[in-house]
């Protein structure tokens, strides 16, 4: 066989070889059209159409980075861990991280929404003089609202409908509100700046919770115009017969200045706070808050808090707070916000609390406590 003969073999080998494998070719289907994210802008920035559907949800929380010092902000009397003599006073640290899912949607009775917000954290903690560290958890909202009705495990009617007390950070040294519970609530918005809300709700802790069907009701209404607003908001606590009431006014004085101030008012009576002098004969005003009735959280008939934020510029912000109570407890809080980059902001704040300590019959016992304390806080909100 010569070489002219080998080459005609191979090539006739070689095209009989590659009409088979033609014959068996593998046909690649086209591909499905891909389905990108829509962008849901009816609610604001950062919604998105769940796929799918016509639904909108939203994705958010932040990572918060909280140092506490001082009388009242730091940990007192720390145990010397390696002689296990004499004490120390340290830092109160906490980590948060917190998520939030927002989801909404447009049906013939009003908006839909189902709103959640959970938290883990680490937290610097003390006892019997002995610092720890320890982790937890918590449901902060689980919110379902159509139109003006809210279902919902969330802040109490008490707080919302007169909002917190200013921007700072420590801003219950004199309380003012019962905190978390369920409720059920039904809110008419007249479109005209007015809106009046009106619910029930479970209460909270061994005392405050329910012990009947009869449920603690809340009602409240704002005005709210270009001037500022005003808003009222009245709470009976059904297991001991009580009411507590609050009024608060804002005022935008300029695109820089707004002033706030709130007033509370209870029916204080001695009596109905003598289980919290069960363990000690003699109590702080600090310690009486919200020993009368679940929705009178601070101390005696009264309470008041002001305070006023000041806009330096589109990064830096003044929050100042002032409150006092019927049982002489007193708080002065200052604190900036400064947002480093959008996303991210430092929070420095000074705090000093004064309170005076009284016995069972709601006598002024002699001798008067304060403090100061600092506080920090980091946070990237996303």
């Amino acid at each position: 066989m010569n070489i002219k003969s080998l080459l005609l073999g191979s090539a006739a080998a070689l095209v009989a070889v590659s009409g088979a494998r033609a014959a068996d070719a593998i046909v690649v289907a086209e591909p499905e059209p891909a389905e990108y994210v829509r962008i849901c802008d009816v609610y604001g920035a950062g919604y998105f159409y769940i796929p799918g559907t016509e639904t909108c949800l939203k994705i958010g929380g932040y990572l918060r980075y909280d140092i506490g010092v001082g009388d009242v902000l730091g940990l007192q009397d720390i145990t010397d861990k390696k002689n296990g003599t004499g004490t120390h006073d340290t830092y109160d640290k906490r980590m948060r991280a917190q998520l939030t899912f927002d989801a909404r949607g447009e049906t013939e009775y009003g908006t839909l929404r189902a709103y959640t917000s959970v938290y883990f954290q680490q937290d610097t903690s003390s006892a019997a003089g002995v610092s720890y560290t320890e982790r937890g958890w918590e449901l902060e909202h689980a919110i379902i609202q159509l139109g003006g009705l809210t279902i919902a495990y969330t802040d109490s009617l008490m707080e919302t409908l007169t909002d917190s007390a200013g921007a700072v950070m420590q801003d219950g040294w004199v309380n003012y509100t019962p905190g978390k519970t369920h409720l059920i609530a039904y809110t008419f918005d007249g479109g005209n700046g007015f809106s009046a809300t009106v619910g029930v709700e479970e209460g909270k802790g061994t005392r405050y919770t329910l012990d009947s069907y009869v449920p603690h009701v809340v009602a409240g209404a704002s005005y709210t115009q270009g001037w500022g607003s005003i808003a009222g908001v009245i709470g009976y606590d059904a297991n001991f017969e009580k009411v507590a009431g609050k009024l608060r006014l804002d005022v935008n004085v300029n695109d820089a200045l707004t002033l706030w101030v709130m007033a509370g008012y209870q029916d204080w009576n001695w009596s109905d706070s003598a289980h919290a002098f069960a363990a000690n004969p003699t109590r702080t005003g600090r310690q009486l808050q919200g020993t009368n009735s679940y929705y009178g959280t601070w101390g005696g008939d009264w309470a008041v808090w002001g305070g006023g934020q000041y806009k330096f510029n589109s990064k830096t912000a003044l929050n100042v707070q002032l409150s006092y109570d019927d049982l002489d407890t007193f708080a002065a809080v200052v604190g900036v916000n400064y947002n480093i980059v959008p996303g991210f902001v430092i929070r420095p704040e000074v705090s000093y609390v004064s309170w005076k300590n009284y016995d069972v019959l709601g006598n002024k016992v002699a001798g008067k406590d304060d403090g100061w304390g600092g506080y920090l806080r980091f946070q990237r909100s996303f």
